[in-house]
């Protein structure tokens, strides 16, 4: 068995896999770490591990981590299947790399455009060549929202919802308008100006707002909310038969 983790700012997802399947994914508090990973270790023999973490370890914590498994860290020095054309790789985002590697392993010989949707919106552009081109990074949903709050004196904050009119007839429905049909417009405008160079385009969305936003965009897209943990399993595997 391998122990795939994924350690963002607040969460973790971390999977047990087999060859090419996720046994059981788990989600808990970045504070749990360590309980956690002893907790799966009673149930599990794991064989090999690998980490990808958006945000910082202390040096406590990544001692008692590597003290019951010895991990690959993800970073921009790890194999990698594929070549990453990105100007300055040491700056691209271990959550991106981990996407890429999906994409490259679950869409052969594609042109593949992933969508992340969580705390940031990224897009992620590989080519059929298995070449990683870059892409772009805006404001997520909760983001939007936290913004408009933060930076006026009077709009509320308001937590996510589903828009039934286009048109707000007042503060709370307008600003469930701008956030969410601006952000679908936004995801379909790339989508499109990506086809207008690439029509064989595949299009995967992912991330924690998967599911809200597949129901509100137009554009065909695969919906895979585990691309991250896929993506680790791939490049695991990928450096286990490379070593």
């Amino acid at each position: 068995m391998n122990l795939i983790i994924d350690i963002g700012n607040t969460r973790v997802k971390a999977a047990v896999t087999e060859t090419d399947t996720i046994n059981e994914v788990f989600v808990f508090k970045k504070s749990r770490i360590i309980s956690e990973i002893k907790k799966i270790l009673s149930n599990y023999i794991i064989s090999h591990s690998i980490i990808s973490s958006v945000s910082s370890l202390s040096d406590v914590t990544k001692k008692k981590i590597t003290s019951y498994l010895n991990p690959i860290i993800l970073d921009s020095e790890t194999k990698v299947p594929f070549v990453n054309l990105y100007k300055t790789p040491k700056t691209l985002g271990v959550d991106r790399i981990a996407l890429a590697s999906a994409a490259v392993s679950n869409y052969k010989n594609k042109n593949v455009l992933v969508i992340d949707a969580g705390t940031c919106i990224t897009y992620d552009f590989i080519n059929k060549e298995k070449e990683y081109l870059g892409g772009a990074i805006s404001p997520g949903i909760a983001m939007r929202y936290k913004s408009l709050n933060t930076f006026t004196s009077k709009l509320p904050f308001l937590e996510l919802s589903e828009v039934s009119n286009f048109v707000g007839n007042d503060t709370n429905s307008s600003i469930h308008s701008g956030v969410v049909n601006g952000i679908c417009r936004e995801i379909d405008g790339v989508i499109n100006q990506y086809k207008d160079d690439y029509q064989d385009l595949t299009v995967v969305l992912t991330g924690g707002d998967t599911y809200f936003l597949a129901k509100q965009l137009k554009s065909g897209i695969f919906a895979h909310p585990n691309f991250v943990l896929e993506g680790l399993h791939t490049i695991l595997i990928y450096n286990i038969a490379n070593d």
